[in-house]
């Protein structure tokens, strides 16, 4: 929503895998969405560190070089009769997740 949109920092960058590791060089913990990825997203504990959520276009998911920049791979849990999420449904559902640990 527009008010949501006041209170999140969003960004675009031209080169990510650079801008991935300046923002790591401030200490800015990374994640990539990723399916197959190693951590669940309800056991993600960075409720209290700056973090980046990096989401993959649809058809390809996270590039390498990305995938090499984040600190950690997030899955979302699925039903296993679901194939996947669409990336605009991934990242809402990965917001609304950490706002809730943010708040709790």
């Amino acid at each position: 929503s527009a008010g949501a949109a006041a209170r999140v920092p969003v960004a675009m960058a031209s080169n990510l895998t650079q801008t991935l590791k300046a923002l790591k060089a401030r200490g800015v913990f990374v994640v990539g969405l990723d399916g197959d990825g190693e951590v669940q997203l309800p056991g993600l504990e960075l409720a209290d560190r700056p973090l980046v959520v990096v989401v993959g276009s649809e058809g390809k998911g996270l590039s390498r070089l990305v995938t090499e920049n984040c600190d950690a791979g997030v899955a979302i849990p699925i039903s296993a009769a679901t194939e996947s999420l669409n990336a605009g449904i991934a990242a809402s559902v990965s917001l609304y997740e950490i706002a809730k640990l943010r708040a709790a």
